[in-house]
């Protein structure tokens, strides 16, 4: 066809699959995007959610120009001025900041709309600029933090499996993680797996689509994963199914984690989780004796907080078995510790050090902070406590500059509301960390309007106030050859030039790959297992049980991912309005029934859903799916209204199901 094109590029989004993608491109115009059928993990498929992607771009309601605030904070009113404009009035108001209060008083808030490591939250640009200004520095706890510091304890790296030999498991335990629909492309290796006999259990308070698809579900009690751990364990070896050889090998501290099992027989465990001890004792019969075994764990099963020691424990579980040993065998949390970018911050740009300000404690440490500064990131439907986020926000002496693509809640709360491009309209460098896999993302149409990209307006910036320093001006091309610069061996053969044109390469480490056979990469290169009495902190839902109450968990949607496509009309459509899964026992106690609006409330705030009665969530466990713009939401709130601002046991983690609500009728809208 005259003048088709097509683009090879990446999905840029907080997913473990980051997709390969072909977007064809006629006249200039994107017409259609497919999964790239070459790439082993895509597949050809994308998500429910990426599919309507093209059409995202061109929604009503993209943000094409600069604007700035003519209305009361929180009135989403503003005005269009030019480029100019806004880097002069950011110029201003950033140098009067740091004249006035320094530069620890701006905070970089960037999140995780976009993983690339040029326009997201791996971007390297950015902190450039920010080190020359002496802002503060932004510690992005929202995802893995917990899970990522219990595996470093235990492993050394929060890398293990490559999840594409799930196909060569026998026993594939999915805990905690709803692979159908956060991560589906793993499903199609499950699925190879399942065929050469592979037994499947998936392990999660939710009867999820994924449970319905597995073998057995055991809904497990939200935050005693680590106690069903040493469950599973004590029946391994009472079996007397460890794996000597390798613990003596590869391991330290083996006999101290052994009593610790041994504290942990299956009745007490059953006690604990809620899960009958017959279905304990016949999954750990199950584990001592089926080699290889995969367990998939994501980063739902840690945003609690005994979070971290969850991970760290269910981490143990192959070194004891000594699943390790085989391709197949292990766990599968995040496999971005094999990536091995050459990623320099450039920390040497700054003049002193600077103070660390935390994600998830936006609404608490904001208080001495005089300009916000948020990119790839939505908090106000997003991070934890939004009550108190929203007052924050709506502080006069606050400035805020917000660089959105659409109308988030967050951006009515901008002063200045800087337009940025999509990712069909930028480079990038993408690595997923559900494979092993770098991709590069080539831009196949010209940003509509007036959009940037993010590395664009930090040069524009730099150069608006006068920064002399050379790398802030380094091109995109040449960010990503400094990326790929690293003389790691898992960048050996991978060159820019050979990205651009294959558009993804598999990372140089071996096939099938056993990344612990020999060893882990701590100092003393063995597994290190948990001492006597860490290798179970109990959420605080677990650990002060309450007759009747309510645990919330709110789990990944199928229709939204984070807040992204919040507001696409037609993924709205399908979501419907918010429920709350609430089972039969707690809906009686409540007077409840199906379709009736509720408050969902505790001391924090509250948000409205409507009710389903429904057997998917145990007695005491009430689910709403996240990803809601809360001014597109019932009652202007969604579900983090009601989520603390408290951290996990490790890495200052989220607490997004770890917390007591109570359910009242609302009679209202």
């Amino acid at each position: 066809m005259s003048g088709e094109l097509r683009v090879l590029g990446a999905c840029p989004l907080d997913c473990p699959d980051t997709c390969s993608w072909v977007v064809t491109v006629e006249d200039g115009q994107a017409v259609k995007m497919r999964g790239n059928p070459d790439h082993p993990y895509t597949r050809g498929a994308l998500c429910v959610k990426v599919n309507r992607y093209l059409e995202h771009t061109r929604s009503d309601d993209r943000i094409l120009y600069p604007m700035r605030r003519v209305g009361p904070k929180g009135s989403g009113r503003f005005e269009r001025i030019t480029w100019d404009e806004a880097l002069d009035e950011i110029s201003t108001r950033l140098r009067a900041i740091v004249d006035e209060h320094g530069g620890e008083a701006i905070w970089p808030y960037l999140g995780t709309g976009s993983l690339g490591y040029l326009q997201g939250c791996e971007g390297v640009a950015g902190r450039r600029f920010w080190n020359v200004l002496g802002a503060s520095k932004h510690w992005l706890n929202i995802c893995s933090a917990a899970g990522s510091s219990g595996l470093f304890r235990t492993q050394g790296t929060a890398g293990g499996m490559d999840p594409e030999n799930f196909a060569q498991a026998k026993l594939i335990l999915l805990w905690g993680t709803n692979t159908l629909t956060s991560g589906h492309h793993l499903w199609k290796f499950i699925q190879d797996g399942r065929a050469a006999g592979a037994y499947v259990v998936a392990i999660d308070p939710i009867r999820t689509r994924t449970a319905d698809q597995a073998d057995q579900h055991l809904a497990i009690r939200p935050g005693t994963d680590a106690a069903l751990a040493l469950g599973l364990l004590n029946v391994v070896l009472a079996e007397n199914a460890q794996d000597e050889e390798y613990l003596a090998a590869h391991t330290e501290g083996w006999e101290e984690f052994r009593e610790e099992i041994l504290n942990h027989p299956v009745e007490r465990v059953a006690e604990i989780t809620g899960i009958p001890a017959a279905d304990i004792h016949s999954l750990g019969m199950r584990l001592a004796h089926t080699r290889p075994t995969a367990i998939r764990a994501t980063m739902g099963i840690q945003r609690h907080e005994g979070g971290g020691t969850a991970m760290r424990t269910i981490a143990a579980i192959p070194g004891v078995t000594g699943d390790w040993r085989h391709p197949g065998g292990g766990v599968a949390y995040s496999t971005s510790g094999h990536v091995r970018l050459n990623i320099d911050m450039r920390d040497d740009l700054l003049a002193k050090p600077v103070r660390t300000l935390v994600m998830t404690k936006l609404a608490s440490q904001l208080d001495d902070v005089k300009c916000l500064w948020v990119y790839a990131a939505n908090p106000m439907a997003s991070t934890s406590d939004t009550n108190r986020i929203r007052r924050q926000l709506a502080r006069e002496d606050l400035f805020t500059v917000v660089m959105e693509q659409f109308p988030t809640d967050t951006v009515d709360y901008a002063d200045i509301v800087l337009p940025a491009t999509m990712q069909t309209e930028h480079a990038d460098l993408h690595a997923g960390y559900g494979h092993m896999y770098l991709l590069w993302n080539e831009p196949a149409v010209p940003p509509p309007g007036e959009c940037l990209s993010t590395t664009e307006t930090f040069r524009r910036l730099a150069a608006h106030m006068g920064m002399t320093e050379p790398s802030l001006f380094a091109s995109d091309l040449e960010l990503a050859e400094d990326l790929l610069s690293g003389d790691h061996p898992s960048l050996a053969g991978i060159t820019l030039d050979r990205l651009r044109k294959e558009g993804w390469v598999r990372m140089s480490y071996p096939e099938p790959f056993a990344p612990f056979a020999d060893g882990f990469p701590t100092p003393s290169g063995r597994m290190r297992f948990p001492r006597a009495g860490q290798a179970y902190v109990p959420s605080m839902t677990a650990r002060e049980a309450r007759p009747g109450a309510l645990t919330l968990i709110t789990p990944a949607s199928h229709t939204f991912l984070n807040s992204t496509f919040g507001n696409n009309p037609e993924l709205r459509r399908r979501a419907k309005d918010p429920v709350v899964l609430v089972n039969p026992a707690d809906a009686a106690a409540r007077g409840l029934e199906s379709g009736r609006r509720v408050r969902v409330h505790n001391a924090g705030g509250e948000f409205l859903a409507d009710v389903e009665v429904s057997d998917r969530v145990a007695p005491g466990v009430v689910a709403s799916p996240k990803g809601r713009w809360p001014k597109l939401s019932p009652g202007g709130a969604n579900a983090n209204a009601v989520v603390a601002e408290r951290d996990a046991d490790m890495g200052k983690g989220p607490v997004y199901h770890d917390n007591w609500v109570e359910l009242s009728p609302c009679d209202g809208p």
